[in-house]
């Protein structure tokens, strides 16, 4: 278990929609196998440590006539931000899908500073 403390805990989230290839026949809606789309996050301003991140799916519009696989997740985390990251595979179809995300951690306190 990971403890903070709770006077310095930062909290951001935010949304973003990562793709909509049914517009322009994007990989996503005609492709076919491994696919993947990554979008780098960065936060407004960094938190003092590795904060914690969740992502998950807000808007997903797959095609009702192919199998219906997605893998969601967050990778290279950083007190900067971190990379947001969708994958598929098979014969499934996706029109466009939107992620919403939130990361948890340490912040920096007014009263922190740093001797030269």
């Amino acid at each position: 278990m990971r403890k903070l403390r709770s006077r310095l805990l930062g909290v951001e989230s935010g949304s973003v929609m990562l793709f909509s290839d049914y517009q322009h026949d994007g990989v996503m809606w005609t492709g076919e196998g491994p696919r993947e789309f990554r979008k780098v996050i960065e936060f407004d301003e960094p938190f003092s440590s590795m904060p914690m991140v969740q992502v998950g799916l807000s808007l997903w519009d797959f095609d009702k006539a192919t199998n219906q696989r997605a893998d969601i997740f967050a990778e290279m985390v950083n007190p900067e931000g971190f990379a947001l990251v969708f994958r598929t595979w098979g014969d499934t179809r996706i029109a466009r899908v939107r992620a919403d995300w939130i990361a948890f951690g340490e912040v920096k306190d007014d009263d922190d500073w740093v001797l030269e």
